[in-house]
C-alpha cells in the first residue's frame, strides 16, 4: 500500500502537470492560437487568406515572396514570426507541404478559461510493461480533418485495471516516452472523442508506471486546424475512463 508521504507526492506531481498543461496550451503560440493549416496544394494565386505575401512550394519547402524578398521555410526547420506577433510554420505530411499559423489574439486562447478534468485516483495509476514490435510498423488511420493517413507504431503497452488487462499500441517518442491515442466508453460522451496519453519511458526491462490520470486532450481538442490522428484498431478501452482531462472549457 502507499505510504501517506507518496500519495502527498503523486497528488502534488499530477497539480504540477495540470498546471503546466493549462500554461502550455495557453502560451502566446500553444494549441489555441493555432488559427490554419493552409495546404499549398489548395492555395490559389499563391494567396493565403490573412497572410502578407505570395506563397508557393519549391525543393520541399515553402517560400513565401514579399517585395522582392524571398523567405524560405523548411518543415524540419525554424518559424517566421511576423511584426504582428503570429507565428508562421511549415509543415509537412505524407508529402503534402501546408502553412501553419499561429495568433496571439485568438478567440480561443481569449476564451480560454481551463480545462476540466476527472478528481485524480490512485487506481488508475498502474504498473506496465512495454513490448517493441519486431520492427516498426505503420496503420493508416482517420484525422480529425477527414482525411486518412499513416500513424506510425512501436509496440504494444500492456497494464492491467480493476482485473481487466489491455494493451494499446504506442509510438516511442523522440525522448523515449511513449505516446497513445485511444478512446473509451466515455468517449464523445462525457469526454472529448479521443485522447492523448503520454507515459514516462520505459525502463530497460520494459516496465514502467501507467499514470491514466494524466490522459490527455488532443490537439485538435483546441484548435479545428489541427490534425490528429484518431485512435488506430484495438485502441478503444473497454470501460470508462473516467481520468484525465475531459473538456476545454471556455468563458
Amino acid at each position: 500500500m502507499m505510504s501517506t508521504y507518496a500519495r502527498d507526492q503523486a497528488v502534488s506531481a499530477w497539480e504540477q502537470w495540470r498546471e503546466r498543461r493549462g500554461a502550455a496550451v495557453s502560451a502566446p503560440h500553444g494549441p489555441l492560437a493555432l488559427t490554419g493549416t493552409h495546404w499549398l496544394d489548395d492555395v490559389a494565386d499563391g494567396a493565403i487568406p490573412g497572410l502578407p505575401g505570395v506563397w508557393r512550394q519549391e525543393d520541399g519547402a515553402v517560400v513565401r515572396d514579399l517585395d522582392g524578398t524571398a523567405t524560405v521555410l523548411r518543415p524540419e526547420g525554424g518559424p517566421l514570426l511576423l511584426p504582428d506577433g503570429r507565428k508562421v510554420l511549415a509543415i509537412n505530411r505524407e508529402g503534402l507541404l501546408a502553412v501553419r499559423v499561429w495568433d496571439p489574439e485568438s478567440a480561443a486562447r481569449t476564451a480560454f478559461a481551463g480545462i476540466d478534468v476527472f478528481p485524480r485516483d490512485a487506481r488508475w495509476a498502474v504498473p506496465g510493461r512495454f513490448t517493441p514490435f519486431e520492427a516498426a510498423r505503420s496503420v493508416r488511420v482517420a484525422n480529425a480533418d477527414g482525411q486518412e493517413r499513416g500513424l506510425g507504431l512501436s509496440g504494444e503497452l500492456a497494464f492491467t485495471v480493476d482485473g481487466v488487462a489491455h494493451t494499446l499500441a504506442v509510438t516511442v517518442e523522440d525522448d523515449g516516452r511513449l505516446w497513445a491515442v485511444l478512446a473509451d466508453a466515455t468517449s464523445g460522451k462525457t469526454t472529448f472523442r479521443f485522447r492523448f496519453l503520454y507515459t514516462e519511458a520505459p525502463a530497460a526491462d520494459g516496465t514502467l508506471t501507467v499514470d491514466l490520470n494524466r490522459t490527455q486532450l488532443p490537439p485538435c481538442a483546441f484548435s479545428d486546424a489541427f490534425i490528429c490522428p484518431f485512435p488506430p484498431p484495438g485502441n478503444t478501452l473497454p470501460y470508462a475512463l473516467e481520468a484525465g482531462e475531459r473538456a476545454l472549457l471556455t468563458s
